[in-house]
């Protein structure tokens, strides 16, 4: 595949002004709040992007200050956004988080996405050929949630079709996005299968389709070319189907290190950048998914949604170890400093990698 003006990624989704607690405890009950910005197809694009690759993200905002600041720090980490609408009518959608884990009924999430200017994206709106400008497309199922006009989107850009970049899905079940459908993980499937390369973290699948293990997942999704089932703290498992072999899977784990996690947010997202960087690099798929886990532990040591990423030459060294040292590997905050400033420091008999 032949990029098209220089895109190497593009990333179609919403993107949020995020606003993260002054402290712990229920939103009622804190004061004051942080600005950053959210969104899992930017936060992909703004990871590639500080890897050093070539995106764009493509998306619809409010022609409103929160509009401005998105694209205004999108674009900081290098990303273009020349394909970012703004949208007199619809505002820029906002949200709210507790500091708490997700995955704790303690934690809460206050969306004020309703009628978003994303969510009047529809077939057309974008251009499909502003979409189809790079080596890889790569779409979430957050999107096909948003509004009937995004799912007929994202179904026309999941339909196989002749000339299509190899396209991305991350399998993003929100649930309390799809409270008004009785249809989301049908749908969610659906999508999935059409695409090239899917991603999808092994209890989403087990909450959203009931399927328990990543064959089970494989063999409910036969039709990607490559598909990741995320295993948390165990790692990933990347089955790869060759077309002139018959169909077979090759079949490769790789366990995730250990990380001093900050915040157990983004890292979904990261590891999606983390591999399609390495997939755009043509490395190995065992690489691929290392340099996935190595991006993921880079948001998991920041308190927000985007951490910054190893160098290139940090992240190959380390996704280089023998199992051994890959085995022993631990990071924390601050780890992806580079490495020429001193501020790395390797113990044993753990691989540590933290700041001071």
């Amino acid at each position: 595949m032949e990029a098209v003006e220089g895109v190497e990624v593009v990333c179609l989704g919403e993107s949020m002004v995020t606003f993260l607690p002054s402290r712990p405890g229920r939103l009622a009950d804190v004061p004051s709040f942080d600005r950053t910005i959210g969104g899992a197809e930017s936060n992909v694009a703004c990871a590639l992007a500080a890897a050093g690759h070539r995106v764009r993200w493509v998306s619809r905002v409010g022609a409103d200050g929160f509009g401005d600041h998105l694209t205004e720090a999108i674009a900081a980490y290098g990303v273009d956004t020349s394909g970012v609408r703004r949208d007199p009518e619809r505002p820029t959608g906002v949200y709210f988080r507790t500091a708490t884990d997700r995955a704790t009924d303690a934690h809460e999430v206050a969306y004020y996405r309703a009628g978003s200017a994303a969510s009047a994206m529809a077939p057309g709106n974008p251009p499909r050929d502003g979409l189809w400008a790079g080596r890889v497309l790569h779409l979430s199922g957050i999107t096909a949630a948003l509004s009937d006009g995004c799912l007929v989107l994202m179904r026309e850009l999941t339909a196989r079709a002749p000339g299509r970049p190899l396209l991305s899905f991350d399998v993003n079940h929100r649930p309390g996005l799809w409270r008004r459908r009785d249809s989301d993980t049908r749908v969610l499937l659906e999508l999935a299968r059409g695409a090239d390369l899917v991603l999808v973290g092994e209890d989403e699948a087990a909450e959203a389709w009931d399927l328990h293990g990543a064959d089970a997942i494989r063999a409910a999704l036969p039709e990607p070319a490559t598909l990741v089932v995320k295993r948390g703290a165990a790692g990933a498992i990347a089955y790869t189907r060759a077309q002139d072999k018959d169909n077979t899977d090759t079949v490769i784990s790789v366990p995730a290190p250990r990380v001093d996690v900050v915040a157990p947010v983004g890292a979904g997202d990261a590891f999606a950048a983390g591999f399609l960087s390495a997939t755009l690099r043509g490395l190995p798929v065992a690489a691929r998914l290392r340099h996935g886990h190595l991006m993921a532990a880079a948001a998991l040591t920041v308190p927000g949604d985007l951490g910054a990423p190893p160098s290139r030459a940090m992240a190959d060294r380390l996704a280089a170890l023998d199992e051994a040292g890959w085995g022993t590997l631990r990071l924390g905050p601050g780890w992806t400093a580079d490495t020429e400033t001193g501020t790395e420091t390797v113990t044993e008999p753990d691989t540590e990698v933290r700041s001071p």
